[in-house]
Order: structure tokens, then C-alpha cells, then sequence
């Protein structure tokens, strides 16, 4: 099973650029319920859109960013997205211990990966790469 970041399901909503088209040439010779995503991602990436539209004072802004916001909706239908329950909680409090510095939806998102015994889908090497035991790849190069 492979659970992608926030940056690679972001990539998804811009099927157009080089990195986006290699990464769902790599995602469309997997089954279904072999790509996943996590909460933590949704979560992520509704903030980002309701912070951009508390900000958008003219409708025609308005008007782009729930459109866009609702293409978010319609990516993360087509997904499984895993929950942060009490086994990636547990591993999340481990992790915190031996990562103070990373940050908390980084350390999330690590803590489900790890809890699936899955593989994780980021450019964030900088980050997760620090996480021993975490398997990760970058399908966007």
C-alpha cells in the first residue's frame, strides 16, 4: 500500500504539469485499494482553502476557490483516506519524542504510514527522511 502526502495529492488536482502526469503514470498501474491518503492531508488542505476564502472579499474569487475546493472534494472521494486512530496516535506520541523539531501534521502523517506498515508518497525528504523505520518515495522524478 502506498499513502501519499499532501504535496503528491496536491499534485493530483494539476494533472497537467510533468510532475503530476508521473505520478499518476506510476498511480494508474496500482489497484484501487493499493493508494491511499490520510485525514491529516484533508485536513491540511482544508485549511488552506477556507484560509483563502475567509480572505476573498471579491465573489469571483470566491466563485475560483470553491470551485477549486470542490475539485479537492471530488480527489479525496476517489481515495481511501485513513483515519489517525489509536495505533497511529501511539506511534505519533513516539515519534514526537524522538522528533521534537519535525512538525506535528509531518509527524501525523508518519505515525499512519507507519501504523499501515505502508510507504509513503512525498517530496518531503527533508522532513520524513529523518524518521527511521519510514518507508518513503518520491514518485514525482
Amino acid at each position: 500500500m502506498v499513502i501519499l502526502d499532501t504535496d503528491h495529492v496536491s499534485l493530483l488536482e494539476w494533472s497537467g504539469s510533468p510532475p503530476a502526469q508521473k505520478l499518476d503514470t506510476r498511480l494508474s498501474q496500482l489497484l484501487s485499494n493499493e493508494t491511499c491518503t490520510t485525514i491529516i492531508s484533508y485536513e491540511e488542505q482544508l485549511r488552506g482553502w477556507l484560509g483563502m476564502l475567509a480572505k476573498a472579499s471579491k465573489q469571483p474569487a470566491q466563485i475560483e476557490i470553491y470551485g477549486r475546493l470542490k475539485s479537492q472534494l471530488n480527489n479525496y472521494c476517489r481515495l481511501t483516506v485513513l483515519t489517525f486512530n489509536e495505533h497511529a496516535a501511539i506511534e505519533f506520541a513516539r515519534l514526537r519524542k524522538e522528533h521534537p523539531r519535525l512538525g506535528t501534521m509531518d509527524l501525523k502523517i508518519a505515525a499512519i504510514v507507519l501504523s499501515q506498515d505502508a510507504t509513503l508518497l512525498s517530496r518531503n525528504r527533508k522532513d520524513f527522511g529523518q524518521i527511521t523505520g519510514l518507508k518513503l518515495e518520491d514518485w514525482t522524478t
